[in-house]
């Protein structure tokens, strides 16, 4: 700043003779470095990124996820849900898999997909199992469920986050499945429900956008504000300093110096806007201004974390809503001066994917607060982490069941015919009561709940190998 300073008065003695030249050297030296100042927070700028291995592994497993997904909607698009082996490195290149890596990633999950020969072709064909099925079934379920009032009011306070109250479709409709959205939203729940949405085109975009109708005072309460409301009746009056702060807490290894704390202690006690508060009216070029301003983005961003249901979005996917919202240009950046709110996590897709997590809501890899529709998509997780020995075993039980029901169903027949029941005889209920003989023949010939009973000896037969 005394830099600056002297570089001024230079300018001053320079242009003494020019009293119009003067004023205008002063005020672009003055007003270029408020313009520097403006641009620079209290926290550092460059700082390493630290990584947090339990959100890397989160996304290393989300990564199989994206790769099954892709499988799915192949699978499910064939006739009869069934696809021939012979044309599976041929349809799988089209959505992005090299040679001999989709037949590799049947054989890698058997808990999903299923190769099975064709009874009549004499072909191998390759099907989802009946629990992949079960799952796609219970996420549908849950994402139906949630729809209203859940799915809308996450629409509508993403909407109130926009300065102009307004998105674009296209923008939504990318980020549909962040935020609890059905494919067919614009129909299911924009047009469903016109007492809370509109949808325009705009004649000079030629674009379609999503409108708030009104603007309710109840949904604009921040996430942040009620975990400070918490705050304030556990600590009552020594919770002043958390009046504007966010919680923080920095990935392991992440180191704090003496300088760093007290800058982190400052910006937690500088005041700012609200996300869903109209700022248009303010004078927005001073410097307490433009601090407000930094710390109303990292409130706008932890809000966008807050109402998805996975409370987490990929950085991609807010780069959308930049200029409705006023972000930086720079997101990734501003986001790296805040490693204890957030953390950017780059596994997947070979580096290309940043996927940003809100640090507070989660402990040890899972959410803490979780809803169905987020329990209904951890189940597939749970298929892909189950061990190929469990899918094996499994059908070696399934097959032993049978063979085991065919060889009893020929012993009751032997006794059957014994008995005399073919020449006219009568079955002799007093030697066999009849609620012993159906109950056995029911138990032998009763296959349609065959996996409850392979789950059932599986569980014994892990039990006793563990006791080994």
């Amino acid at each position: 700043m005394g830099i600056l300073l002297h570089r001024t008065l230079c300018s001053i003695r320079r242009a003494a003779s020019d009293p119009f030249r003067i004023a205008s050297v002063a005020l672009y030296d003055f007003s270029s470095a408020a313009r520097r100042m403006s641009q620079s927070t209290s926290i550092p700028k460059k700082l390493q990124r630290v990584r947090d291995h339990g959100y890397d592994d989160y996304m290393e497993v989300e990564k199989k996820v994206r790769k099954v997904l892709m499988f799915y909607s192949l699978i499910l698009s064939q006739r009869n849900q069934t696809l021939p082996i012979s044309r599976l490195d041929t349809l799988a290149r089209r959505i992005g898999f090299k040679n001999d890596q989709a037949c590799a990633l049947l054989l890698k999950f058997p808990h999903v997909f299923e190769i099975f020969e064709h009874p009549v072709q004499r072909v191998l064909y390759c099907r989802l199992t009946r629990k992949a099925i079960l799952q796609i079934d219970q996420e549908k379920q849950a994402l139906l469920a949630q729809v209203f009032p859940d799915a809308v009011t996450r629409l509508r306070k993403l909407l109130m986050l926009s300065s102009s109250r307004r998105l674009r479709l296209e923008h939504v409709r990318i980020a549909r499945a962040a935020f609890g959205l059905p494919d067919d939203f614009e129909y299911s729940v924009v047009l469903k429900y016109p007492q809370f949405f509109r949808l325009i085109d705009s004649e000079e975009t030629r674009n379609k956008y999503i409108e708030i109708v009104d603007r309710d005072p109840n949904l604009a309460v921040c996430a942040i504000e009620k975990v400070r409301e918490r705050e304030y009746r556990k600590k009552g009056i020594d919770a002043e300093d958390v009046r504007f702060s966010f919680l923080i807490n920095f990935p392991p290894g992440f180191k704090i110096g003496k300088y760093y704390r007290i800058a982190v202690w400052k910006w937690q006690r500088t005041p700012y806007w609200s996300p869903y508060e109209d700022v248009s009216g303010y004078d927005l070029r001073s410097l307490e201004a433009q601090k407000r301003m930094e710390k109303r983005a990292v409130a706008t961003i932890h809000e966008l974390l807050s109402i998805t249901v996975e409370q987490k979005i990929t950085l991609e996917r807010i780069a959308h809503f930049r200029l409705a919202m006023n972000l930086p240009k720079k997101l990734k950046d501003f986001l790296l001066q805040h490693q204890g709110i957030f953390y950017i996590s780059t596994r997947g897709n070979h580096g290309k994917l940043h996927t940003v997590f809100l640090r507070e809501a989660y402990k040890k890899g899972d959410l803490i607060e979780p809803n169905n529709l987020y329990l209904a998509r951890r189940k597939l997780h749970e298929l892909l982490l189950l061990s190929p020995r469990k899918a094996r075993v499994d059908r070696e039980l399934v097959s032993y069941r049978r063979d085991r029901g065919h060889d009893d169903i020929e012993l009751i027949r032997r006794e059957y015919v014994s008995d005399g029941r073919e020449n006219g005889g009568d079955y002799d209920y007093e030697e066999k009561g009849p609620d012993d003989s159906d109950s056995e023949f029911s138990h032998t010939l009763d296959f349609s709940n065959e996996d409850h009973v392979s789950e059932g000896r599986l569980n014994k037969t892990d039990g006793a190998h563990v006791a080994d």
